[in-house]
């Protein structure tokens, strides 16, 4: 498996922690929207929703595209894969305590009937 950069999961998650910020991923994920559109479904300044969409650009999470004098935007979704990457390796290991704390107590209660 691929190291994971430190760094782009650092950046990822604090994106993704302003909850207008994971709106905003939620809208460009299967449609490419102009800020201007994205700004219509908040009640914050157009100028706010820029600062938004640069912290996700900066995150690796938003592609912008520029079409004459529209900036268009949508999700990267390949920019949330380290974060994804991190957080499966992390449920895989909890998984696997799980299972050897299972393995464990069920060893010693065996242990225990064979005693008594």
């Amino acid at each position: 498996m691929e190291e994971i950069d430190p760094d782009s999961i650092d950046n990822a998650i604090k994106a993704i922690s302003e909850p207008r910020r994971r709106a905003i991923l939620k809208l460009v994920a299967h449609q490419e929207l102009p800020a201007g559109r994205i700004a219509e479904h908040f009640e914050v300044t157009r100028p706010a929703i820029s600062q938004h969409l640069q912290v996700l650009k900066e995150a690796g999470l938003v592609i912008e595209r520029r079409e004459g004098t529209k900036r268009l935007y949508r999700a990267r979704h390949e920019g949330l894969a380290p974060l994804r990457q991190f957080l499966d390796e992390m449920w895989a290991e909890s998984l696997d305590f799980a299972r050897r704390i299972a393995e464990g107590e069920r060893g010693l209660s065996d242990h225990r009937a064979e005693a008594g």
